[in-house]
């Protein structure tokens, strides 16, 4: 007989997750990183870190093209590392590209060739989400209290923000770099005061226009990431300087021991390598400019950087709410957007979208997302004036600082503005690099036919609405006689007709 009192079984105990892995890739003006962490509990745990020399802005020319030679050393690298993260999940790499591929014109070439090396997006990011990026990365290295200044010199810019704790108080980004103020100041290889004295007033005349309102926020320390500093320290420290803190009055001593080299062949110090030896005079031309310009007294290394801050947001995305969405909702406060009308064709686009049957080669997560953002902030551009509002909020969306999104990413919001109403002009579309432009099509369609069938912003909840698509031709299917009783939806819906077919496209509308 069996006893129901009896205790059931003891249950054997759940294996444990495996550890997570996560990799962070920063394509610099002057080296690629790649850095590898293991998430363990609520941290994260570096468990690798590769640097390669690729030297890329020193292969931009004068009309801002990468040269055959710059390109395949990029590549090459990215070879390297893509050996390395076979096996990642696309979710758990991020690639993000600095100054250099902001400015090359001819980046898509480099983007479409990574592609075949590597299969993670390579995101061009915007100076001022690189600066926020590093700081989170030199926070997250460095903690302390109190508000710091937090200076990044890179290969083609260097980066200024003020924060404390996780949140920024303010952030620039300047064209301020060692390869390329070592190509405009010491081409000739000459050290000497005059080079020196050139490439400071350059900085200077960089940072007149950032300086009141850095020193109005004030600091408590300051702290520098990335490798001219990191050089810098390393040369200090060999020197005698064991705590490794850069002040002016070493700075001044170092660029007289330079100056007497009298040029970079006979460049020798002890702790600097060969592979910094180029750019070192520019670099400390440069940090000596950016001490006197914001009177600094003394600057600490943080080994954080863009690279950690890109991990750290990985983690934090994967965990809590996205830096994105917090930009997509300040923004919508920010221009006092009409809220429900916003939710209203968001809900619809989304409702639309989502009935499509897309290939496999036209889907990424990100694209429903972003959508949804787009039809979130269409109507920023009210705030400027009506007429022509969906060009007003294709602007603001291509050119605000906006925290989270990349450049394609903000490309992509504003070519959706741009295309949500009247005419539709596909070959002034700019082109994106993470996204190809047949998987804009449906999300463009899916915007115009919400902003359409919510014209009246009427809070009555729309019927249900069936899309069909068979590539550019669409077909509404609504309720019938639903038109009969909304005549001015009707009207308009017959000019989205007139739109669509002078673009190439098709849409058709039946009842049922």
């Amino acid at each position: 007989m069996q006893n129901h009192n009896q205790s059931p079984a003891p249950q054997p105990p759940m294996p444990p997750m495996p550890p997570r892995h996560i990799a962070a890739l920063d394509l610099g003006s002057n080296s690629f990183h790649l850095v590898i962490a293991r998430v363990v509990g609520h941290s994260l745990q570096i468990v690798s870190r590769y640097k390669q020399r690729v030297h890329l802005a020193s292969g931009l020319d004068n009309q801002y093209n990468l040269s055959q030679a710059a390109i395949e050393r990029g590549l090459a690298c990215l070879a390297m590392f893509a050996e390395r993260l076979q096996g990642f999940a696309p979710q758990n790499v991020r690639v993000a590209a600095t100054y250099t591929l902001r400015q090359a014109r001819n980046a898509d070439i480099f983007i479409r060739r990574a592609e075949a090396i590597m299969p993670f997006p390579i995101e061009i990011i915007a100076g001022a989400e690189e600066a926020r990026l590093i700081y989170l990365g030199v926070t997250h290295t460095q903690p302390d209290h109190g508000k710091k200044l937090v200076i990044d010199i890179g290969g083609g810019s260097t980066e200024f923000i003020i924060g404390s704790g996780f949140e920024t108080d303010i952030v620039h980004s300047k064209h301020i770099g060692c390869v390329s103020y070592n190509q405009t100041f010491f081409a000739n290889g000459k050290l000497d005061s005059v080079n020196f004295a050139k490439a400071q007033l350059a900085v200077h005349q960089k940072l007149e226009t950032i300086i009141n309102p850095y020193q109005h926020i004030g600091w408590q320390k300051v702290i520098g990431a990335s490798g001219t500093i990191k050089a810098i320290q390393e040369v200090l420290i060999a020197q005698g300087h064991h705590d490794g803190i850069i002040t002016q009055p070493r700075l001044h001593q170092l660029i007289t021991t330079i100056i007497a080299c009298k040029h970079q062949h006979q460049l020798v110090l002890s702790g600097l390598n060969d592979d910094r030896k180029p750019v070192f005079a520019a670099g400390i031309a440069i940090v000596s400019a950016i001490f006197s310009a914001f009177n600094i007294d003394k600057m600490h290394f943080s080994a954080g950087a863009l690279r950690e801050g890109v991990l750290y947001e990985m983690e934090q995305r994967f965990r809590h709410s996205d830096i994105r969405s917090r930009t997509a909702t300040a923004m919508a406060e920010q221009y006092n957007i009409d809220k429900p009308q916003a939710e209203r064709v968001k809900n619809t686009a989304l409702a639309l979208y989502n009935q499509l049957t897309l290939p496999p080669t036209d889907q990424q997560p990100t694209l429903t997302t972003l959508l949804a953002w787009g039809a979130l902030l269409h109507e920023v551009g009210l705030s400027i004036s009506y007429p022509g509002f969906h060009r007003h909020s294709a602007y603001l969306l291509r050119f605000s600082t906006m925290p989270g999104f990349n450049i394609d990413q903000q490309t992509l919001l504003a070519t959706l503005a741009r295309c949500q109403r009247k005419r539709l002009k596909l070959d002034e579309l700019p082109p994106l690099i993470i996204y190809k432009r047949k998987q804009l099509y449906p999300l463009i369609r899916a915007l115009r036919l919400a902003v359409t069938l919510n014209g009246q912003r009427s809070s009555v909840p729309l019927p249900p609405i069936t899309i069909t698509a068979n590539n550019e031709h669409w077909q509404l299917m609504l309720p019938k006689d639903w038109l009969a009783t909304n005549t001015l939806l009707a009207a308009d819906l017959a000019t989205e007709q007139q739109y669509w077919h002078k673009a190439g496209w098709k849409l058709s509308i039946e009842e049922n």
